[in-house]
């Protein structure tokens, strides 16, 4: 007797039906063609578990102990969000490798861009930005995005203490009603919500500036400690002070405060682990330094893409 099953998908349902001999790897491929997310990126959760971990692609659906009627939630980064990181990443060698160029040739003049182009400025950034395109007026989201990952005042923090994120998103409102933002593993991605709960219009800038503060902050320190509080009150302050010496006399954001935003303690912590696979995910080590966490956060990113490349070259099964 076929069971079927709902799976969740960025705000989109699909329900698949499958016998009881049918395997895994049956399941992953039907998977990447309702989503384009990859066999090798999905995560299926449920129950707050990744329920493919550990699972060889040859087993038998049923061994996922999975009822049938249940509704799972599928994450995962699509095969296009996938090439656009990898676009990315050629356009940043291609910039290093005329610089190596010309520095052997003797010439010190810089590359001239649309926006100035440093070492630093490549890796301390959002390498990607994605609003969700199921939700209304994708590209006014976009908008709001790109003015946060351009704010003078992050740019200058960002640099300041070499932070790094994947990828800059949103978080719908349905998704975590109690939460205003997610940092998901420590800069692999970091999720706002920009949008009114009706998805009637954005909320106020300001404020969801000063909850993009709060998750950079989590690119140090995963929980709510003193030296999480510490840091994620010295980058409001320097948000503030960064305005107010470049702003003197200027209409801005100048009436900032520097005043720092705290959500709900358990549901940001329960949040951070569905986003990393439930209670199988491996804890951030609070003794690693920054730079060992940024390497790792690297290397995972590269894994997944070179894992993606190698299945999408590979012979057709």
């Amino acid at each position: 007797m076929a069971s079927t099953y709902t799976f969740l998908f960025r705000g989109k349902s699909h329900s698949l039906s499958f016998s009881p001999d049918e395997p895994v790897d049956v399941l992953k491929a039907e998977l990447e063609r309702l989503t384009a997310v990859a066999p090798s990126m999905q995560k299926l959760l449920y129950k707050g578990k990744n329920v493919l971990l550990n699972t060889p692609p040859e087993a038998p659906i049923t061994s996922l102990n999975i009822p049938s009627g249940s509704k799972i939630q599928l994450l995962g980064t699509t095969n296009s969000e996938l090439n656009n990181i990898q676009a990315v990443e050629v356009e940043r060698q291609r910039i290093e490798r005329i610089k190596r160029e010309r520095a052997a040739k003797g010439q010190t003049y810089k590359l001239r861009s649309t926006s100035a182009v440093t070492s630093s400025s490549w890796t301390y950034r959002f390498h990607q930005i994605i609003p969700l395109p199921h939700l209304p007026k994708p590209d006014e989201a976009m908008t709001v995005l790109q003015r946060l990952a351009d704010d003078p005042a992050i740019q200058h923090i960002m640099q300041k203490h070499e932070f790094s994120v994947g990828v800059l998103t949103e978080l719908a409102p349905h998704e975590h009603p109690g939460l205003l933002g997610l940092n998901v593993n420590a800069g692999q991605e970091i999720k706002l919500r920009i949008r009114t709960d009706r998805y009637d219009g954005f909320r106020l800038y300001s404020e969801v500036r000063k909850v993009l503060c709060h998750e950079l902050s989590h690119n140090v320190w995963g929980d709510h400690d003193n030296g999480f509080k510490e840091l994620n009150s010295k980058l409001n302050r320097e948000v503030a002070e960064f305005e107010r010496s470049r702003d003197i006399g200027k209409h801005s954001l100048s009436n900032y405060t520097g005043e720092a935003y705290e959500p709900p303690v358990e549901a940001e912590r329960q949040a951070r682990a569905e986003a990393l696979g439930g209670a199988n995910a491996q804890a951030a080590d609070p003794n690693e330094s920054p730079d060992n966490r940024r390497q790792r956060i690297l290397d995972a990113v590269m894994s997944r893409m070179a894992q993606a490349q190698k299945k999408q070259s590979g012979p057709a099964a």
